[in-house]
């Protein structure tokens, strides 16, 4: 805070003597003003005594001299603080009113005062900054009237205590300045000792002159200082030639152990951590460059046999060689690794050319015609070598890696001993999931995705509702199940876009379901957890409304427990808005997620659906039955709906009917089937819906 201790002495001494000199003169105004006060009461009501006994005989007069009283109040007129006089007579009714100096500066002082002397005490009183001196008029016994003088008593205070503060405050600043100066060069001759030691430190921190010795001079405590110092001195420069010692040991430990950490101790050759932290650097340099990196991959084919029959010398033996065989058939500046048992790893230098890959591929092939002589024994090894770029991996480690892994496995798969080249066909299920992920905004744009409805029956089978479940025909892969669809879009990040589009359509065929079952009967649409996390999912909804004219009410919106509270806030905010124009929230899977129940008392909810696994366990599980019983009461006595999925059975639903389930859905009623599919209602919907109105 401050830049020297000598600045901050005289700082301290400073606010001590400026807050002791302010404190002397605050104690002093207040002991002014209590004394002015006392003597403006004085003076006022001797004052007003006086001039109550001169109004005597006019007042007692008949008809009173109105002249002869005016000319008594002008005696006022000298006094600068007089606000106004009053005199009253004996009913305390106004007789003649006066405006003094600082009354006419005030437009309200103008006025008669409303007060009377019946409202007020005899004598002088103050009140809201005002001095109110009320005195008889006549003997006590046989009073004429009475006379009431108001004076501003803060602008009085406020001109002594200013009167006060300007003849004193030239002497104060004077004493405190020369105070503060007289301190400052006393500390100034007292700290010199001290910055000699201050100048000695930094010519030592400056030259590194660690010989150098203090002149030892000052106070007792600063020669005391400069001692010490000098036995520092005197530590750091026999530590520091000790250091010197030892640092010359570290550094020849270092690079021993930078060996060891890097390169694998039998084949001499980098081990994996080192080989994968230069792949990410070559992966980072390709890429800023747009170029391409070859990975090559193989282990050796039958080592395993030769390691447990022959024992693990010889399999050290063996790696040794094969490592000095492949060394000698690659280039400089082509790297050769040790991954881990008998795998290596080859990173040709920045030539990612087909006919490299190629060649570098044949030669290291090559390395392993002859076979291994150790021991008077002849081994025969093969090599396996898969081969993967890092364009078609996204430049990524991982993908580089297992790209190469899997080109090795398919070497292995043709019989081993040779080389293949990866290629995004040897992934079928990689394939499938990019060209699912290259297909969602086709699919939006040409409508290949359509909804199908599952019916939600009440306790009567009539429909109450419907599922909206999105399904994809796609021209040349068929039926692609929302299950496999949905996690790539997800990964893919394009499930907004799905979203989007469930929701227009659901919003958009709502008419034609209102129209064949009921106005009252109500779609669900699903959210993810993604969806959740997206700012603008309520415009979007609230868009598809008024787009659609939709009638909030018939939409329910179901979402999972995990991902309502992965994402509460945001969450929950969404939720209390869709629930603010009349849409319902439901919540899916329950009873599978979080094992605390007291957020059920925190969110904004309407429904809890039962998870199919307690449904398809009723029959068989006792455990089931008892978590669906309590989910039930849980549910009504927290005032909630409850909706069962996955009924199959008449005995599932007579169960259900028979614990207070409110809905169910499920295969025995209709498995999820287009719009047109839709069995009709054979009598009204008995649930009521008012006229609604979308407010944001």
């Amino acid at each position: 805070m401050f830049s020297s201790i000598r600045t901050a002495m005289v700082v301290i001494l400073s606010v001590v003597v400026m807050s002791s000199s302010a404190s002397v003169l605050w104690l002093t105004v207040s002991e002014h003003e209590q004394l002015f006060l006392e003597s403006q009461q004085n003076n006022l009501f001797a004052l007003t005594r006086n001039m109550a006994n001169d109004l005597v005989p006019f007042m007692e007069q008949s008809p009173r001299d109105t002249f002869s009283l005016n000319v008594v109040l002008l005696r006022l007129e000298p006094y600068r603080n007089v606000i106004n006089a009053t005199i009253f007579d004996n009913d305390h009714q106004l007789v003649e009113f006066y405006v003094g100096l600082q009354g006419r500066r005030v437009d309200e002082a103008m006025l008669p005062a409303s007060y009377k002397p019946s409202d007020m005490t005899m004598g002088i009183s103050i009140s809201d900054g005002k001095l109110y001196s009320l005195e008889r008029i006549g003997e006590q016994a046989f009073p004429v009237g009475y006379l009431l003088i108001v004076v501003d008593l803060n602008k009085s205070l406020s001109e002594s205590r200013r009167s006060l503060v300007f003849r004193t405050m030239p002497w104060a600043l004077l004493l405190l300045s020369s105070t503060i100066l007289l301190s400052f060069a006393l500390l100034r001759q007292a700290f010199r000792p001290l910055d000699a030691v201050t100048r000695f430190t930094q010519s030592v921190t400056e030259h590194k002159d660690y010989t150098s010795r203090h002149t030892v001079r000052g106070t007792a405590e600063i020669r005391r200082l400069g001692q010490h110092i000098n036995r520092l001195m005197e530590t750091i420069e026999e530590e520091l030639n000790i250091n010197q010692q030892q640092t010359k040991t570290l550094m020849e430990q270092q690079v021993t152990m930078t060996r060891l950490a890097n390169f694998d101790s039998l084949t001499g050759l980098p081990n994996r951590q080192f080989v994968m932290d230069t792949i990410k650097i070559e992966l980072a340099r390709a890429r800023r460059a747009n170029d391409d990196l070859i990975l090559m991959f193989f282990d050796l084919d039958g080592f395993k046999g030769i390691n447990d029959s022959l024992g693990h010398e010889t399999g050290d033996l063996i790696l040794i060689e094969v490592a000095e065989r492949v060394k000698t058939i690659l280039r400089d500046g082509d790297i050769l690794a040790r991954l881990g048992g008998d795998e290596f790893l080859i990173i040709p230098d920045r030539d990612a050319t087909e006919l490299n890959m190629i060649t570098v591929s044949e030669r290291v092939l090559s390395a392993f015609t002859e076979p291994f002589k150790l021991n008077g024994l002849s081994l025969k090894l093969g090599v396996s070598i898969g081969v993967a770029k890092a364009k078609e991996a996204g430049y990524e480690l991982s993908q580089l890696v297992s790209n190469a892994d899997l080109a090795m496995y398919r070497s292995k798969a043709r019989g081993r001993g040779v080389y293949t080249i990866f290629s995004p066909e040897m992934s079928e299920s990689h394939k499938r999931k990019i060209m699912i992920a290259n297909s969602i905004d086709t699919a939006i744009e040409e409508n290949q995705f359509c909804l199908y409805y599952q019916p939600k029956v009440d306790g009567n089978g009539i429909q109450v509702g419907f599922e909206a479940l999105i399904r994809w025909h796609h021209p040349e892969m068929g039926n692609i199940m929302p299950g496999e669809f949905i996690l790539v879009a997800e990964q893919s990040g394009k499930i907004t876009a799905i979203t989007q589009w469930v929701i227009r359509r659901a919003c958009e065929e709502l008419h034609q379901i209102t129209d064949r079952f009921s106005s009252r009967v109500r779609v669900a649409i699903n959210l993810s957890v993604h969806d959740l996390r997206h700012s603008d999912l309520f415009d979007w909804i609230y868009s598809a409304f008024q787009e659609y004219n939709v009638n909030p009410r018939n939409i329910e919106f179901e979402v999972t427990e995990s991902a309502y509270l992965d994402n509460f806030d945001s969450s929950e905010k969404l939720f209390k808005r869709l629930h603010n124009l009349g849409c319902k929230i439901a919540l899916d899977d329950f009873g599978t997620g979080y094992s605390s129940l007291s957020y059920l008392t925190q969110i904004t909810i309407d429904t809890l659906k039962i998870d199919r696994q307690f449904v398809t366990q009723i029959e068989t599980s006792e455990r089931c039955r008892l978590v669906t019983v309590s989910i039930i009461d849980l549910a009504k006595r927290l005032s909630l709906k409850i909706c069962a999925e996955g009924v199959e059975t008449e005995s599932q639903w007579d169960y259900l009917r028979a614990q207070g389930c409110d809905t169910v859905q499920g295969y025995l009623f209709s498995k999820p089937v287009p719009l047109h599919e839709l069995k009709d209602n054979h009598q009204d919907i008995p649930h009521d819906f008012t006229n609604y109105r979308i407010d944001i």
